[in-house]
């Protein structure tokens, strides 16, 4: 007959690595989940209506489309880019912030949360598509094209949820980077979704046009510039402020155009001619730039001083 204590050592108390890796792995997946129907979440609150399409196979009014979980159309290309990949950089973050004792764990976790909603999104839009495109081959381009534009969005969340959940201040500080013009588009489609496209108020294209500054700016202040390493994070965030915006306006300007619709070779010269001026010496992109140094830089100052006087204070 065994002893009470005998038993006792046979027993599994809930405070276990192994039940605490399962615990930490559930919240690593419900974060991936939640962030993943965070970023698609401003579309969602349209009724998610799939937007008129050009190779349409019945005339519909547009109340009369298919609801899709994605916004499918070559006019939403930045506006799909922001959805997923706002997704997987909220979870990143969640995970950064939340700094679990398994991290790896907890971040692939995460990840494969993100990647359920958004394959989820994905083949629920692209079916509904498929049905109701007309047959062909140019709505075979199209719908082709369209998917490989979104695989490319899921994939850039996910580099963007490894970047930014990263234990490292670099890869972090590049990921935010990155994510800035996203960012700001996603908090742009909620405005629009919120209040409707007539009723936006006038000042929001103004700000938008700031607010990926200030976030690169906060970005640099976090990073500081040692070691010296650190300051890879701060000349690939001013490349992505410099090329960025204009990469994003050229990119819609040539899949928006319906003059040149179909005319390949039209398309790219519109777009390098789009993506030239954005990038010259006339785009807009100087004032954000120097915006982003000045509050890098300032941050940084700050944090030096504070723990400077807190040196000579604990001295």
């Amino acid at each position: 007959m065994s002893h009470p204590e005998q038993t006792a050592q046979h027993s599994v108390p809930s405070g276990t690595p192994s039940n605490t890796a399962a615990r930490d792995a559930l919240w690593g997946l419900l974060i991936g989940l939640l962030g993943g129907i965070l970023g698609l979440a401003p579309w969602w609150i349209t009724g998610a209506t799939l937007p008129l399409q050009n190779l349409w196979a019945t005339q519909v009014m547009p109340a009369q489309m298919p609801t899709t979980l994605l916004p499918l159309s070559q006019y939403e290309a930045t506006t799909i880019l922001a959805l997923l990949t706002v997704g997987g950089a909220v979870a990143g973050l969640a995970v950064r912030i939340w700094s679990p004792a398994r991290r790896r764990l907890v971040t692939w976790c995460a990840l494969s949360g993100v990647l359920v909603v958004h394959v989820a999104a994905t083949i629920q839009s692209f079916v509904v598509l498929r049905e109701g495109l007309l047959p062909g081959s140019l709505p075979g381009l199209y719908f082709g094209g369209l998917l490989a534009g979104v695989i490319g969005c899921v994939l850039a969340a996910l580099v963007a949820l490894l970047l930014i959940a990263s234990s490292s201040t670099v890869k972090a500080t590049i990921g935010f980077g990155l994510m800035a013009i996203p960012v700001t588009s996603w908090a742009v489609v909620w405005v629009v979704s919120t209040v409707g496209f007539l009723s936006v108020p006038t000042a929001v294209p103004t700000v938008a046009r700031w607010v990926p500054a200030v976030l690169v700016g906060c970005a640099l202040a976090w990073c500081g510039l040692r070691p010296a390493r650190r300051a890879v994070a701060w000349m690939l965030n001013i490349l992505f402020l410099w090329l960025l915006p204009a990469l994003f306006t050229a990119v819609q300007s040539v899949l928006g155009t319906r003059v040149l619709a179909g005319d390949i070779p039209a398309m790219l010269s519109m777009g390098r001619d789009v993506l030239g001026r954005g990038l010259g010496p006339d785009g807009a992109a100087l004032p954000t730039i120097l915006l982003a140094l000045v509050i890098g830089l300032t941050g940084v100052g700050a944090r030096f001083v504070i723990a400077r006087r807190n040196s000579l204070a604990a001295g």
